[in-house]
């Protein structure tokens, strides 16, 4: 076992030594040179390398580098350049667009744009149709209307079924309560007259205005002999008194419609 003596010598030693190693580290950091350089320095430096590195695939399979340049003039290349070329780049893309926009404004076929063609013109040839698009002034549409002629249509052929001698006639007309007289009173006709009420009938004023295609004749009564008009309560009245209404009706109708004079037929079975 050392003896104390020993073991206080071993340690003034090792204290001695530890003291030298500490004086000649610091003279060490005092005579070199300071590292300014800092973290975000680092950093610069080593995404520069990196991007340095990068390049786009060629067609042999090798990477070429990205040119990079020093667009605003430091003497370095960093994230300055970078904001510097993307400003660049935008004000020629605008610079582009603004060219296009006044070379289309220039040219003389220049096609409308779709809002603008949508529903108009022969631009508009197979678009389906709104009920918008349909409807006119009056509220009506073109579907309203084709339904209507039908119904008008169908409604002339039911009432010219009826009877080849037709009266057209208004109930309060004194005009047409005269023709009605002359035709079913003083006349027996066969088959027998059908007289159609315009004021009482729903098609009525529809009616009329197809007698007035028809005829060229818009007031009543109106008197049709198998759809051709022999005229209206003064043209009865004449061909009454002139003897020729039966002749006049057969001349149309033929053999089809038999027509004779009531009061002339009593008579003669009287005398």
């Amino acid at each position: 076992m050392p003896s104390h003596r020993r073991v206080r010598l071993l340690f003034y030693a090792v204290l001695a030594a530890v003291v030298i190693m500490l004086f000649f580290t610091s003279h060490l950091r005092r005579t070199s040179p300071q590292d300014t350089r800092t973290s975000r320095d680092f950093y610069h430096k080593t995404t520069d390398a990196l991007e340095k590195t990068q390049g786009v695939m060629a067609g042999d399979g090798t990477l070429k580098p990205v040119e990079r340049h020093d667009h605003d003039a430091d003497g370095d290349i960093d994230e300055d350049d970078e904001i510097v070329a993307k400003a660049m780049a935008d004000r020629l893309r605008a610079a582009e667009q603004k060219a296009k926009d006044i070379a289309n404004a220039k040219a003389p076929n220049k096609p409308d744009p779709p809002s603008n063609i949508i529903g108009v013109g022969s631009s508009a040839s197979g678009q389906k149709k709104t009920d918008d698009a349909l409807k006119k002034q009056d509220g009506t549409t073109d579907t309203d209307e084709s339904s209507d002629v039908a119904e008008l249509d169908a409604e002339m052929d039911s009432i010219f079924a009826k009877s080849p001698v037709i009266i057209f006639s208004k109930s309060y007309c004194r005009y047409s309560a005269r023709a009605k007289g002359v035709l079913m009173e003083k006349y027996l006709i066969e088959p027998k007259p059908f007289v159609v009420e315009l004021d009482q009938h729903p098609l009525g004023r529809q009616i009329q205005a197809r007698l007035l295609a028809m005829t060229d004749r818009k007031t009543v009564p109106n008197i049709l002999v198998y759809g051709k008009s022999i005229g209206g309560g003064d043209e009865i009245t004449t061909l009454d008194n002139e003897k020729t209404l039966a002749a006049k009706i057969k001349s149309i109708a033929g053999k089809r419609v038999d027509v004779t004079e009531r009061f002339v037929e009593d008579v003669q079975k009287t005398n």
